[in-house]
Protein backbone atom coordinates (compact mmCIF):
# COMPACT_ATOMS: atom_id res chain seq x y z
CA UNK A 1 0.00 0.00 0.00
CA UNK A 2 1.62 3.55 -1.08
CA UNK A 3 2.28 5.87 1.93
CA UNK A 4 -0.16 8.60 2.30
CA UNK A 5 1.33 12.04 2.42
CA UNK A 6 -0.20 15.43 3.22
CA UNK A 7 0.02 18.43 1.57
CA UNK A 8 -1.56 21.50 1.03
CA UNK A 9 -2.58 23.30 -2.48
CA UNK A 10 -3.76 26.51 -2.66
CA UNK A 11 -4.23 26.74 0.84
CA UNK A 12 -6.43 23.49 1.07
CA UNK A 13 -5.13 20.59 2.57
CA UNK A 14 -4.89 17.55 0.89
CA UNK A 15 -3.72 13.89 0.73
CA UNK A 16 -1.88 12.13 -1.68
CA UNK A 17 0.02 9.05 -2.27
CA UNK A 18 4.04 8.48 -2.78
CA UNK A 19 5.31 8.76 -6.34
CA UNK A 20 2.35 10.87 -7.28
CA UNK A 21 3.54 14.39 -8.84
CA UNK A 22 1.77 17.25 -7.91
CA UNK A 23 -0.09 17.56 -11.39
CA UNK A 24 -1.97 14.03 -10.10
CA UNK A 25 -3.08 15.64 -7.45
CA UNK A 26 -4.24 18.56 -8.30
CA UNK A 27 -6.59 16.80 -11.33
CA UNK A 28 -7.61 14.33 -8.78
CA UNK A 29 -8.98 17.25 -6.57
CA UNK A 30 -10.66 19.47 -8.98
CA UNK A 31 -7.73 21.93 -9.11
CA UNK A 32 -7.46 23.38 -12.52
CA UNK A 33 -3.61 23.19 -13.67
CA UNK A 34 -3.18 23.62 -17.34
CA UNK A 35 -0.73 21.19 -19.15
CA UNK A 36 0.02 20.34 -22.91
CA UNK A 37 2.45 18.04 -23.09
CA UNK A 38 1.14 16.04 -19.98
CA UNK A 39 -0.42 12.69 -20.58
CA UNK A 40 -1.44 9.89 -18.54
CA UNK A 41 -0.02 6.97 -20.56
CA UNK A 42 3.39 8.92 -20.80
CA UNK A 43 6.16 9.81 -18.32
CA UNK A 44 6.24 13.22 -18.15
CA UNK A 45 8.58 15.49 -20.08
CA UNK A 46 7.67 18.97 -18.91
CA UNK A 47 8.60 20.15 -22.08
CA UNK A 48 5.77 22.95 -22.66
CA UNK A 49 6.38 24.31 -19.02
CA UNK A 50 2.74 25.51 -18.68
CA UNK A 51 1.87 23.73 -15.36
CA UNK A 52 4.37 25.62 -13.78
CA UNK A 53 3.39 26.18 -10.21
CA UNK A 54 5.33 27.63 -6.60
CA UNK A 55 6.85 25.96 -3.92
CA UNK A 56 6.90 27.68 -0.73
CA UNK A 57 10.77 27.94 0.42
CA UNK A 58 11.78 27.39 -3.16
CA UNK A 59 12.65 30.41 -5.10
CA UNK A 60 12.22 28.94 -8.62
CA UNK A 61 8.59 27.70 -10.12
CA UNK A 62 8.90 24.17 -10.86
CA UNK A 63 6.60 22.04 -13.49
CA UNK A 64 3.99 19.88 -11.56
CA UNK A 65 3.90 17.12 -14.33
CA UNK A 66 7.49 16.27 -13.06
CA UNK A 67 7.56 17.25 -9.33
CA UNK A 68 6.57 14.35 -7.28
CA UNK A 69 4.57 15.42 -3.65
CA UNK A 70 6.59 15.37 -0.74
CA UNK A 71 5.46 15.09 3.33
CA UNK A 72 4.21 18.95 4.06
CA UNK A 73 4.69 20.57 0.97
CA UNK A 74 2.77 23.93 0.31
CA UNK A 75 1.87 24.26 -3.47
CA UNK A 76 0.28 27.76 -5.34
CA UNK A 77 -0.72 27.48 -8.56
CA UNK A 78 -1.90 30.59 -9.41
CA UNK A 79 0.28 33.61 -8.57
CA UNK A 80 1.16 36.78 -10.80
CA UNK A 81 4.55 35.95 -11.99
CA UNK A 82 3.25 32.03 -13.07
CA UNK A 83 0.48 33.69 -15.37
CA UNK A 84 3.23 35.91 -16.61
CA UNK A 85 5.57 33.01 -17.26
CA UNK A 86 2.63 30.39 -18.49
CA UNK A 87 1.79 33.41 -21.12
CA UNK A 88 5.24 33.54 -22.36
CA UNK A 89 5.56 29.95 -22.53
CA UNK A 90 2.52 29.78 -24.53
CA UNK A 91 3.58 32.47 -26.67
CA UNK A 92 6.37 31.14 -27.65
CA UNK A 93 4.85 27.59 -28.12
CA UNK A 94 2.33 29.52 -30.73
CA UNK A 95 5.83 30.82 -32.80
CA UNK A 96 6.28 26.81 -33.54
CA UNK A 97 3.04 25.80 -34.06
CA UNK A 98 1.35 26.81 -37.46
CA UNK A 99 -2.09 27.37 -37.28
CA UNK A 100 -4.75 25.76 -39.20
CA UNK A 101 -7.67 25.33 -37.21
CA UNK A 102 -10.57 24.90 -39.55
CA UNK A 103 -9.24 20.92 -40.52
CA UNK A 104 -7.82 20.14 -37.11
CA UNK A 105 -8.71 17.53 -35.16
CA UNK A 106 -8.95 19.42 -32.21
CA UNK A 107 -11.14 22.20 -33.72
CA UNK A 108 -13.55 21.68 -31.29
CA UNK A 109 -12.14 21.64 -28.14
CA UNK A 110 -8.43 23.23 -28.68
CA UNK A 111 -6.52 23.56 -25.14
CA UNK A 112 -3.99 25.44 -26.66
CA UNK A 113 -6.43 27.98 -27.84
CA UNK A 114 -8.43 28.04 -24.89
CA UNK A 115 -5.19 28.86 -22.64
CA UNK A 116 -4.30 31.13 -25.27
CA UNK A 117 -8.09 33.08 -24.39
CA UNK A 118 -7.68 32.40 -20.75
CA UNK A 119 -3.67 33.87 -20.56
CA UNK A 120 -4.65 37.01 -22.77
CA UNK A 121 -1.73 35.58 -25.02
CA UNK A 122 -0.60 37.64 -28.12
CA UNK A 123 -1.10 34.31 -30.63
CA UNK A 124 1.27 35.93 -33.12
CA UNK A 125 3.94 37.99 -30.89
CA UNK A 126 6.89 35.70 -32.20
CA UNK A 127 7.04 34.70 -35.94
CA UNK A 128 6.44 31.57 -36.84
CA UNK A 129 9.46 29.31 -36.89
CA UNK A 130 8.48 26.17 -38.42
CA UNK A 131 6.17 27.95 -41.02
CA UNK A 132 8.99 25.34 -44.05
CA UNK A 133 8.68 22.65 -42.00
CA UNK A 134 7.19 19.46 -43.76
CA UNK A 135 4.44 17.41 -44.01
CA UNK A 136 4.42 13.36 -44.11
CA UNK A 137 1.83 11.46 -45.13
CA UNK A 138 1.99 7.53 -43.86
CA UNK A 139 0.44 5.83 -46.61
CA UNK A 140 -3.46 5.82 -46.73
CA UNK A 141 -3.66 6.22 -42.78
CA UNK A 142 -2.24 9.46 -41.38
CA UNK A 143 -0.07 13.11 -41.77
CA UNK A 144 2.06 14.00 -39.38
CA UNK A 145 2.53 17.86 -40.21
CA UNK A 146 5.46 18.64 -38.57
CA UNK A 147 5.02 22.42 -38.59
CA UNK A 148 2.39 22.09 -36.04
CA UNK A 149 4.44 20.16 -33.56
CA UNK A 150 5.18 21.70 -30.45
CA UNK A 151 8.36 19.52 -29.25
CA UNK A 152 6.57 17.53 -26.93
CA UNK A 153 7.95 14.39 -28.08
CA UNK A 154 4.53 12.49 -26.82
CA UNK A 155 4.42 10.84 -30.41
CA UNK A 156 7.99 9.47 -30.65
CA UNK A 157 7.88 8.47 -26.49
CA UNK A 158 4.46 6.70 -27.81
CA UNK A 159 6.00 5.21 -30.83
CA UNK A 160 8.63 3.60 -28.67
CA UNK A 161 6.04 2.15 -26.30
CA UNK A 162 4.09 0.75 -29.14
CA UNK A 163 7.53 -1.32 -30.08
CA UNK A 164 7.48 0.43 -33.10
CA UNK A 165 10.05 3.49 -32.61
CA UNK A 166 9.25 4.38 -36.41
CA UNK A 167 9.14 8.22 -35.37
CA UNK A 168 12.45 10.36 -34.13
CA UNK A 169 13.65 13.50 -33.42
CA UNK A 170 16.13 15.12 -35.47
CA UNK A 171 18.16 18.47 -34.56
CA UNK A 172 17.92 21.02 -37.26
CA UNK A 173 19.94 24.18 -36.69
CA UNK A 174 18.88 25.61 -33.19
CA UNK A 175 15.46 23.81 -33.36
CA UNK A 176 14.46 20.18 -32.82
CA UNK A 177 12.45 18.16 -35.41
CA UNK A 178 10.28 14.86 -35.73
CA UNK A 179 10.70 12.74 -38.22
CA UNK A 180 10.26 9.35 -39.74
CA UNK A 181 12.47 6.91 -39.56
CA UNK A 182 15.03 6.21 -42.74
CA UNK A 183 14.83 2.39 -41.42
CA UNK A 184 11.63 1.74 -40.16
CA UNK A 185 7.78 1.68 -40.86
CA UNK A 186 4.53 2.98 -39.59
CA UNK A 187 1.88 0.56 -38.87
CA UNK A 188 -0.60 2.78 -38.57
CA UNK A 189 -1.83 2.23 -35.24
CA UNK A 190 -2.60 6.17 -34.82
CA UNK A 191 -1.79 6.28 -30.62
CA UNK A 192 0.40 9.27 -32.02
CA UNK A 193 -1.97 11.04 -33.05
CA UNK A 194 -4.30 10.54 -30.18
CA UNK A 195 -1.57 11.67 -27.71
CA UNK A 196 -0.13 15.08 -30.04
CA UNK A 197 -1.80 17.48 -28.01
CA UNK A 198 -1.68 20.01 -30.59
CA UNK A 199 -3.30 18.27 -33.81
CA UNK A 200 0.04 18.31 -35.84
CA UNK A 201 -1.37 14.41 -36.96
CA UNK A 202 -4.52 13.43 -37.92
CA UNK A 203 -5.62 10.93 -40.41
CA UNK A 204 -5.61 10.87 -44.27
CA UNK A 205 -8.27 13.03 -45.95
CA UNK A 206 -9.27 13.67 -41.95
CA UNK A 207 -12.74 16.80 -42.55
CA UNK A 208 -11.43 17.57 -46.45
CA UNK A 209 -13.17 14.25 -47.82
CA UNK A 210 -15.75 13.22 -45.33
CA UNK A 211 -18.41 15.35 -47.14
CA UNK A 212 -17.33 14.47 -50.06
CA UNK A 213 -18.16 10.41 -49.19
CA UNK A 214 -21.74 11.09 -48.92
CA UNK A 215 -21.76 13.74 -51.99
CA UNK A 216 -20.36 10.91 -53.83
CA UNK A 217 -23.42 8.42 -53.71
CA UNK A 218 -24.01 5.87 -56.63
CA UNK A 219 -26.95 6.79 -58.97
CA UNK A 220 -29.45 5.26 -60.60
CA UNK A 221 -31.31 1.81 -59.92
CA UNK A 222 -30.55 -0.47 -57.36
CA UNK A 223 -28.22 2.88 -56.31
CA UNK A 224 -27.50 2.66 -52.26
CA UNK A 225 -25.57 4.41 -49.60
CA UNK A 226 -24.78 1.81 -46.58
CA UNK A 227 -23.21 3.02 -43.31
CA UNK A 228 -21.99 0.88 -40.92
CA UNK A 229 -21.01 1.44 -37.65
CA UNK A 230 -18.23 -0.20 -35.48
CA UNK A 231 -19.00 -1.46 -31.90
CA UNK A 232 -17.07 1.08 -30.06
CA UNK A 233 -18.73 4.04 -31.82
CA UNK A 234 -21.81 4.07 -29.57
CA UNK A 235 -20.33 5.29 -26.86
CA UNK A 236 -17.46 7.71 -27.56
CA UNK A 237 -19.07 9.58 -30.10
CA UNK A 238 -21.77 11.26 -27.90
CA UNK A 239 -18.45 12.60 -26.39
CA UNK A 240 -18.58 15.15 -29.12
CA UNK A 241 -21.80 16.68 -28.09
CA UNK A 242 -21.51 17.40 -24.43
CA UNK A 243 -22.20 13.09 -23.77
CA UNK A 244 -20.34 11.43 -20.76
CA UNK A 245 -17.76 9.16 -22.23
CA UNK A 246 -19.46 5.11 -22.22
CA UNK A 247 -22.82 6.93 -22.71
CA UNK A 248 -24.52 4.49 -25.32
CA UNK A 249 -26.04 6.34 -28.25
CA UNK A 250 -26.71 3.43 -30.17
CA UNK A 251 -30.39 4.61 -31.41
CA UNK A 252 -29.43 8.34 -31.73
CA UNK A 253 -26.40 7.36 -34.12
CA UNK A 254 -28.81 5.27 -36.29
CA UNK A 255 -31.37 8.18 -36.40
CA UNK A 256 -28.24 11.06 -37.19
CA UNK A 257 -27.24 8.72 -39.59
CA UNK A 258 -30.38 8.11 -41.63
CA UNK A 259 -30.57 12.06 -41.48
CA UNK A 260 -27.36 12.65 -42.98
CA UNK A 261 -28.47 10.38 -45.93
CA UNK A 262 -27.83 6.61 -45.24
CA UNK A 263 -30.19 4.66 -46.87
CA UNK A 264 -29.10 1.32 -45.08
CA UNK A 265 -27.91 1.42 -41.12
CA UNK A 266 -26.39 -2.00 -39.92
CA UNK A 267 -24.09 -2.54 -36.73
CA UNK A 268 -20.58 -3.41 -37.59
CA UNK A 269 -21.43 -5.78 -34.41
CA UNK A 270 -23.30 -8.46 -36.13
CA UNK A 271 -19.69 -8.55 -38.74
CA UNK A 272 -18.22 -8.97 -35.37
CA UNK A 273 -20.73 -12.22 -35.08
CA UNK A 274 -19.72 -13.74 -38.43
CA UNK A 275 -15.90 -13.15 -37.11
CA UNK A 276 -16.77 -14.98 -33.77
CA UNK A 277 -17.66 -18.02 -35.38
CA UNK A 278 -15.34 -19.00 -38.05
CA UNK A 279 -12.62 -17.88 -35.31
CA UNK A 280 -14.29 -19.88 -32.79
CA UNK A 281 -13.83 -22.55 -35.79
CA UNK A 282 -10.53 -22.46 -36.24
CA UNK A 283 -10.31 -22.42 -32.55
CA UNK A 284 -12.37 -25.50 -32.04
CA UNK A 285 -10.42 -27.35 -35.21
CA UNK A 286 -7.16 -26.64 -33.56
CA UNK A 287 -8.66 -28.19 -30.37
CA UNK A 288 -9.82 -31.10 -32.06
CA UNK A 289 -6.46 -31.79 -33.84
CA UNK A 290 -4.44 -31.50 -30.96
CA UNK A 291 -1.62 -29.40 -32.41
CA UNK A 292 0.25 -27.31 -30.28
CA UNK A 293 -0.15 -23.87 -32.15
CA UNK A 294 -0.77 -20.70 -31.30
CA UNK A 295 -3.23 -18.73 -32.95
CA UNK A 296 -3.26 -14.75 -33.21
CA UNK A 297 -6.34 -12.95 -33.51
CA UNK A 298 -6.59 -10.73 -36.72
CA UNK A 299 -9.43 -8.21 -36.42
CA UNK A 300 -7.01 -5.32 -35.90
CA UNK A 301 -5.12 -3.58 -39.23
CA UNK A 302 -2.13 -2.10 -37.43
CA UNK A 303 -1.47 -5.55 -35.67
CA UNK A 304 -1.57 -7.36 -38.46
CA UNK A 305 0.78 -4.70 -40.34
CA UNK A 306 3.34 -4.93 -37.34
CA UNK A 307 3.60 -8.79 -37.83
CA UNK A 308 3.77 -8.82 -41.45
CA UNK A 309 6.41 -5.85 -40.77
CA UNK A 310 8.56 -7.19 -38.42
CA UNK A 311 7.37 -10.27 -37.23
CA UNK A 312 6.91 -12.11 -40.65
CA UNK A 313 7.56 -15.44 -39.25
CA UNK A 314 4.49 -15.32 -37.19
CA UNK A 315 2.28 -14.60 -40.37
CA UNK A 316 0.62 -18.32 -40.32
CA UNK A 317 -0.16 -17.55 -36.76
CA UNK A 318 -2.71 -15.01 -37.78
CA UNK A 319 -6.46 -16.72 -38.18
CA UNK A 320 -7.37 -15.65 -41.53
CA UNK A 321 -11.11 -14.74 -40.59
CA UNK A 322 -11.99 -11.01 -42.38
CA UNK A 323 -12.59 -8.52 -39.56
CA UNK A 324 -15.91 -7.51 -38.80
CA UNK A 325 -16.68 -4.62 -40.81
CA UNK A 326 -15.09 -6.19 -43.98
CA UNK A 327 -17.30 -9.45 -43.35
CA UNK A 328 -19.96 -7.18 -43.29
CA UNK A 329 -19.49 -5.17 -46.09
CA UNK A 330 -19.02 -8.19 -47.97
CA UNK A 331 -22.31 -9.71 -47.10
CA UNK A 332 -23.97 -6.34 -47.84
CA UNK A 333 -22.79 -6.80 -51.54
CA UNK A 334 -23.86 -9.73 -51.83
CA UNK A 335 -26.36 -11.68 -49.79
CA UNK A 336 -27.94 -8.14 -48.75
CA UNK A 337 -27.63 -6.74 -52.79
CA UNK A 338 -29.23 -10.19 -53.73
CA UNK A 339 -32.39 -10.22 -50.92
CA UNK A 340 -33.12 -6.27 -52.15
CA UNK A 341 -32.12 -6.89 -55.86
CA UNK A 342 -30.12 -4.04 -55.34
CA UNK A 343 -27.13 -3.42 -58.48
CA UNK A 344 -23.96 -4.40 -56.46
CA UNK A 345 -21.92 -1.76 -58.31
CA UNK A 346 -24.06 0.59 -57.25
CA UNK A 347 -23.24 0.22 -53.26
CA UNK A 348 -21.73 2.17 -51.59
CA UNK A 349 -20.64 0.87 -48.05
CA UNK A 350 -18.72 3.69 -45.69
CA UNK A 351 -17.92 2.36 -42.45
CA UNK A 352 -17.46 4.40 -39.32
CA UNK A 353 -14.51 3.15 -37.46
CA UNK A 354 -12.61 3.85 -34.39
CA UNK A 355 -9.49 3.36 -35.75
CA UNK A 356 -7.27 5.46 -38.68
CA UNK A 357 -5.77 2.06 -39.51
CA UNK A 358 -8.89 1.34 -41.22
CA UNK A 359 -8.65 3.57 -43.97
CA UNK A 360 -5.47 1.33 -44.70
CA UNK A 361 -7.17 -1.87 -44.67
CA UNK A 362 -9.60 -1.16 -46.96
CA UNK A 363 -6.99 -0.77 -49.53
CA UNK A 364 -5.27 -4.54 -48.95
CA UNK A 365 -6.49 -6.29 -52.39
CA UNK A 366 -6.53 -9.62 -50.81
CA UNK A 367 -9.27 -8.75 -49.72
CA UNK A 368 -11.74 -8.19 -52.64
CA UNK A 369 -14.93 -9.90 -53.69
CA UNK A 370 -15.74 -10.55 -57.36
CA UNK A 371 -13.34 -7.40 -57.71
CA UNK A 372 -15.29 -5.02 -55.84
CA UNK A 373 -14.36 -3.69 -52.21
CA UNK A 374 -16.32 -4.85 -49.53
CA UNK A 375 -15.90 -1.52 -47.89
CA UNK A 376 -15.47 1.80 -50.26
CA UNK A 377 -14.75 4.63 -47.54
CA UNK A 378 -13.58 4.44 -43.79
CA UNK A 379 -14.65 7.36 -41.66
CA UNK A 380 -13.04 7.86 -37.86
CA UNK A 381 -15.51 8.94 -35.49
CA UNK A 382 -14.51 12.35 -35.48
CA UNK A 383 -14.92 13.03 -38.96
CA UNK A 384 -18.44 11.54 -38.44
CA UNK A 385 -19.11 13.82 -35.43
CA UNK A 386 -17.96 16.91 -37.96
CA UNK A 387 -20.02 16.06 -40.43
CA UNK A 388 -23.00 15.91 -37.70
CA UNK A 389 -22.58 19.21 -36.46
CA UNK A 390 -21.64 20.47 -39.85
CA UNK A 391 -24.99 19.53 -40.99
CA UNK A 392 -26.43 21.02 -37.46
CA UNK A 393 -27.43 17.08 -36.52
CA UNK A 394 -27.35 16.87 -32.58
CA UNK A 395 -27.01 13.81 -31.35
CA UNK A 396 -28.99 14.91 -28.18
CA UNK A 397 -31.61 15.68 -29.65
CA UNK A 398 -32.00 13.51 -33.33
CA UNK A 399 -35.28 11.00 -33.38
CA UNK A 400 -34.09 7.41 -32.11
CA UNK A 401 -34.59 5.06 -34.99
CA UNK A 402 -32.99 1.24 -34.99
CA UNK A 403 -30.53 -0.33 -36.93
CA UNK A 404 -32.04 -1.78 -40.12
CA UNK A 405 -32.35 -5.31 -40.41
CA UNK A 406 -31.60 -8.30 -41.21
CA UNK A 407 -27.99 -7.05 -40.39
CA UNK A 408 -28.51 -4.92 -37.67
CA UNK A 409 -28.85 -7.07 -34.71
CA UNK A 410 -25.89 -7.74 -32.81
CA UNK A 411 -25.65 -10.43 -29.80
CA UNK A 412 -23.79 -8.83 -26.47
CA UNK A 413 -20.44 -10.88 -28.04
CA UNK A 414 -20.52 -8.66 -30.46
CA UNK A 415 -21.15 -5.48 -29.14
CA UNK A 416 -18.21 -5.87 -26.71
CA UNK A 417 -15.49 -6.37 -29.54
CA UNK A 418 -14.63 -2.99 -28.84
CA UNK A 419 -13.12 -3.54 -25.90
CA UNK A 420 -9.55 -4.74 -25.16
CA UNK A 421 -10.16 -8.28 -24.60
CA UNK A 422 -13.84 -8.64 -26.43
CA UNK A 423 -12.62 -10.67 -29.37
CA UNK A 424 -10.90 -13.20 -27.08
CA UNK A 425 -14.05 -13.34 -24.72
CA UNK A 426 -16.52 -13.30 -27.53
CA UNK A 427 -14.58 -16.37 -29.18
CA UNK A 428 -14.49 -18.34 -26.15
CA UNK A 429 -18.03 -17.67 -25.47
CA UNK A 430 -18.65 -19.58 -28.61
CA UNK A 431 -16.15 -22.02 -28.62
CA UNK A 432 -16.80 -23.57 -24.99
CA UNK A 433 -20.24 -23.06 -26.12
CA UNK A 434 -19.68 -25.48 -29.12
CA UNK A 435 -17.66 -27.83 -27.08
CA UNK A 436 -19.42 -28.04 -24.00
CA UNK A 437 -23.08 -26.81 -24.05
CA UNK A 438 -25.94 -28.83 -25.63
CA UNK A 439 -27.66 -26.30 -28.30
CA UNK A 440 -29.95 -23.72 -27.44
CA UNK A 441 -33.76 -24.47 -28.31
CA UNK A 442 -35.80 -21.43 -30.23
CA UNK A 443 -37.81 -20.58 -26.97
CA UNK A 444 -34.35 -20.14 -24.96
CA UNK A 445 -33.39 -17.86 -27.80
CA UNK A 446 -36.49 -16.02 -28.30
CA UNK A 447 -36.09 -15.46 -24.47
CA UNK A 448 -39.15 -16.80 -24.07
CA UNK A 449 -37.62 -19.43 -21.41
CA UNK A 450 -35.02 -19.00 -18.81
CA UNK A 451 -32.11 -21.25 -20.36
CA UNK A 452 -30.74 -21.71 -16.71
CA UNK A 453 -27.58 -22.11 -17.86
CA UNK A 454 -24.59 -20.17 -16.79
CA UNK A 455 -23.57 -16.80 -18.41
CA UNK A 456 -20.97 -17.53 -20.47
CA UNK A 457 -18.32 -14.37 -19.07
CA UNK A 458 -14.49 -14.54 -19.18
CA UNK A 459 -13.57 -11.54 -17.21
CA UNK A 460 -10.43 -12.75 -16.95
CA UNK A 461 -9.50 -11.02 -20.19
CA UNK A 462 -11.07 -7.37 -19.57
CA UNK A 463 -9.66 -4.49 -18.16
CA UNK A 464 -6.84 -2.26 -19.32
CA UNK A 465 -3.73 -4.45 -18.08
CA UNK A 466 -0.93 -5.06 -20.54
CA UNK A 467 -1.06 -8.74 -20.84
CA UNK A 468 -4.15 -10.71 -19.50
CA UNK A 469 -3.21 -14.13 -19.24
CA UNK A 470 -5.30 -17.35 -18.00
CA UNK A 471 -5.82 -21.41 -18.51
CA UNK A 472 -8.87 -22.80 -19.57
CA UNK A 473 -9.93 -26.44 -19.58
CA UNK A 474 -11.67 -27.70 -22.76
CA UNK A 475 -12.72 -31.31 -22.00
CA UNK A 476 -9.25 -32.55 -21.08
CA UNK A 477 -6.94 -30.29 -22.80
CA UNK A 478 -5.86 -26.93 -20.95
CA UNK A 479 -5.07 -24.23 -22.93
CA UNK A 480 -3.40 -20.39 -22.28
CA UNK A 481 -4.81 -17.58 -23.35
CA UNK A 482 -3.59 -14.26 -23.28
CA UNK A 483 -5.00 -10.60 -24.34
CA UNK A 484 -2.96 -8.07 -25.24
CA UNK A 485 -3.23 -4.23 -24.75
CA UNK A 486 -1.22 -2.16 -26.93
CA UNK A 487 2.05 -3.62 -29.55
CA UNK A 488 4.39 -2.87 -26.99
CA UNK A 489 3.19 -5.36 -25.11
CA UNK A 490 2.32 -7.76 -27.74
CA UNK A 491 6.50 -7.42 -28.68
CA UNK A 492 6.84 -8.98 -25.36
CA UNK A 493 4.34 -11.69 -26.04
CA UNK A 494 6.22 -12.30 -29.56
CA UNK A 495 9.59 -12.65 -27.52
CA UNK A 496 8.23 -15.27 -25.33
CA UNK A 497 7.24 -17.39 -28.13
CA UNK A 498 10.24 -17.73 -29.81
CA UNK A 499 11.76 -18.88 -26.67
CA UNK A 500 8.55 -21.22 -26.13
CA UNK A 501 6.48 -21.95 -28.91
CA UNK A 502 4.18 -23.70 -26.47
CA UNK A 503 3.60 -20.92 -24.21
CA UNK A 504 -0.05 -19.69 -25.36
CA UNK A 505 -2.24 -21.47 -27.28
CA UNK A 506 -4.40 -18.34 -28.13
CA UNK A 507 -3.73 -14.92 -28.22
CA UNK A 508 -5.65 -11.55 -29.08
CA UNK A 509 -4.07 -7.93 -29.63
CA UNK A 510 -5.45 -4.96 -30.19
CA UNK A 511 -2.72 -2.05 -30.80
CA UNK A 512 -4.33 0.81 -29.25
CA UNK A 513 -4.32 1.19 -25.39
CA UNK A 514 -8.24 -0.26 -24.53
CA UNK A 515 -8.80 -1.49 -27.84
CA UNK A 516 -10.94 0.31 -30.11
CA UNK A 517 -12.37 2.45 -27.83
CA UNK A 518 -8.87 3.92 -27.57
CA UNK A 519 -8.47 4.17 -31.01
CA UNK A 520 -6.88 6.96 -33.35
CA UNK A 521 -9.96 7.87 -34.87
CA UNK A 522 -11.83 8.24 -31.03
CA UNK A 523 -12.52 11.76 -29.89
CA UNK A 524 -10.25 13.66 -28.00
CA UNK A 525 -8.74 13.58 -25.66
CA UNK A 526 -8.66 10.35 -24.55
CA UNK A 527 -6.92 8.81 -21.30
CA UNK A 528 -7.04 5.66 -19.27
CA UNK A 529 -10.22 6.46 -17.75
CA UNK A 530 -12.07 7.21 -20.61
CA UNK A 531 -11.05 4.24 -22.22
CA UNK A 532 -12.49 2.82 -19.16
CA UNK A 533 -15.82 4.47 -19.64
CA UNK A 534 -16.19 3.73 -22.92
CA UNK A 535 -15.43 -0.06 -22.37
CA UNK A 536 -18.07 -0.33 -19.08
CA UNK A 537 -20.62 1.39 -21.78
CA UNK A 538 -20.14 -1.35 -23.88
CA UNK A 539 -20.26 -4.36 -21.07
CA UNK A 540 -23.36 -2.92 -20.24
CA UNK A 541 -25.20 -3.25 -23.59
CA UNK A 542 -23.57 -7.14 -23.38
CA UNK A 543 -25.01 -7.75 -19.91
CA UNK A 544 -28.65 -6.55 -21.02
CA UNK A 545 -28.58 -8.65 -24.09
CA UNK A 546 -31.09 -12.00 -24.31
CA UNK A 547 -28.30 -13.43 -26.84
CA UNK A 548 -24.76 -12.89 -25.81
CA UNK A 549 -23.07 -15.98 -27.79
CA UNK A 550 -22.28 -14.90 -31.36
CA UNK A 551 -23.23 -18.48 -33.33
CA UNK A 552 -26.81 -18.25 -31.38
CA UNK A 553 -27.08 -14.74 -33.30
CA UNK A 554 -30.93 -15.91 -35.39
CA UNK A 555 -29.17 -13.38 -38.21
CA UNK A 556 -25.94 -15.61 -38.62
CA UNK A 557 -27.84 -18.47 -38.44
CA UNK A 558 -30.11 -17.69 -41.07
CA UNK A 559 -26.85 -15.95 -43.50
CA UNK A 560 -24.61 -19.41 -42.71
CA UNK A 561 -28.41 -21.54 -43.50
CA UNK A 562 -29.22 -19.39 -46.86
CA UNK A 563 -25.99 -18.21 -48.41
CA UNK A 564 -23.51 -19.63 -46.22
CA UNK A 565 -23.53 -22.87 -47.39
CA UNK A 566 -20.31 -24.40 -48.36
CA UNK A 567 -16.66 -23.91 -47.85
CA UNK A 568 -15.84 -22.00 -51.22
CA UNK A 569 -18.67 -19.26 -50.24
CA UNK A 570 -17.54 -18.90 -46.45
CA UNK A 571 -13.68 -18.47 -47.60
CA UNK A 572 -14.47 -15.89 -50.32
CA UNK A 573 -16.25 -13.92 -47.89
CA UNK A 574 -14.91 -14.36 -44.12
CA UNK A 575 -11.44 -15.39 -44.86
CA UNK A 576 -8.08 -13.46 -46.70
CA UNK A 577 -4.74 -13.96 -46.06
CA UNK A 578 -1.65 -12.34 -45.24
CA UNK A 579 2.06 -11.81 -46.69
CA UNK A 580 5.44 -10.15 -46.02
CA UNK A 581 5.34 -6.32 -45.78
CA UNK A 582 8.56 -3.90 -46.97
CA UNK A 583 8.96 -0.16 -45.75
CA UNK A 584 7.50 2.56 -47.89
CA UNK A 585 9.13 5.82 -47.75
CA UNK A 586 6.53 8.13 -46.33
CA UNK A 587 4.97 10.81 -48.86
CA UNK A 588 6.46 14.52 -48.23
CA UNK A 589 3.27 16.53 -49.06
CA UNK A 590 3.97 19.60 -48.18
CA UNK A 591 7.66 21.14 -48.45
CA UNK A 592 8.09 25.04 -48.45
CA UNK A 593 11.85 25.77 -49.31
CA UNK A 594 13.03 24.23 -46.70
Amino acid sequence: MSKIISLTINNKKLKGKAGQTILEVSKENGIDMPSLCYHSDLEASSSCRICLVKIKGQSCPVTACSTGITEGMDITTDTPEIRALRKTNLELLFSQHKEECPDCVYQFNCELLRLAKEYGVEINRFKDRKTKFPAYQFGPALIFDSSKCIDCRACVQMCEAQGVGYLKVKEKGHLFQVVPSAHKECVYCGQCLVHCPTGAFEGVGEFEDAEAVFKKAPAGKGASLVVQFAPSIRTSIGEEFGMKPGEVVTDKLVGALKKLGADYVFDVSVGADFTTTEEAGELVDKLNSGRRFTMFSSCCPAWVRFVELYYPEFIPNLTTARPPHIILGGLIKTYFQRKENLNPNSIKVVSIMPCVAKKYEITRKELKINGLKPVDYVLTTRELAFLFKKHKIDLKKIKLKKADRPLGVPSGAGVIYGASGGVMESALRTAWDIVNSIPASPAEKEGIVKTGRPRLEFKQVRGQQGIKTFTLKFGKRKMRFAAVNGLGKAKNVLGELKKNPKAYDCVEVMACLGGCIGGGGQPMPTDRATRQERADGLYKIDKKKKNRIAHQNPIVEKVYGEFLTNKKIIKAICHTSYSPKKRVAPKIIKQKNV
